[in-house]
């Protein structure tokens, strides 16, 4: 029997967890009428651009809980070092230690990106520029802050991938680890 959801609010934590563990394309409406116990018509009612809503609902959720966690206080705390630490803490929680692989990461790789190619583009590109001026802050010239803040968003979401692919979370805790001292050494 369907259950009865608030509002769409309460829907959308469980729908990013469809997109995560299928992609877009393979998040079939069964898949989430059966993940969040909704039946279509009720689903159709919170989302009535149908499934292309729900993603770009939830990639605007994940966009909002980096900006407030990730992004922004790379931005505003005075101390680079300090934002950056803070960064992994908080991306570590997020992705639960490598238990949890990126939706934008996933909708990067996959056709939806070419549906939702502002979304995920301003993902990577908001957390590139918001780590490199952090690093900037922490004495890096501006060009050696660009490339480390690439190459740290790029081992997180590698480090996502394989996690997944071999089944060990020791290596995106690892990778973590070893992008923590990189910083930190320069």
């Amino acid at each position: 029997m369907a259950r009865t959801l608030a509002d769409r609010q309460d829907v959308i934590p469980v729908l990013a967890e469809v997109f995560r563990d299928h992609g877009f394309e393979g998040a079939s409406l069964s898949a989430i009428t059966a993940r969040t116990g909704l039946g279509k018509g009720s689903l159709y009612n919170f989302f009535p651009g149908g499934k292309a809503e729900m993603a770009e609902v939830v990639l605007a959720h994940i966009d909002g809980w980096f900006r407030a966690h990730v992004f922004e206080p790379l931005e505003r705390t005075g101390d680079g070092l300090k934002a950056v630490e803070a960064m992994f803490q908080a991306t570590d929680a997020y992705f639960r230690s490598g238990q949890r692989v990126c939706v934008v990461g996933v909708f990067a790789l996959g056709d939806a990106r070419d549906l939702f190619t502002e979304q995920v583009h301003g993902y990577f590109a908001a957390w590139v520029r918001a780590l490199a001026g952090a690093l900037v802050r922490a004495g890096r010239d501006p060009d050696q802050a660009q490339t480390q803040a690439e190459e740290v968003v790029a081992g997180i979401q590698g480090a996502l991938v394989l996690s997944r692919a071999l089944n060990d979370t020791g290596v995106f805790t690892r990778t973590l680890a070893r992008l923590r001292r990189t910083l930190a050494d320069d």
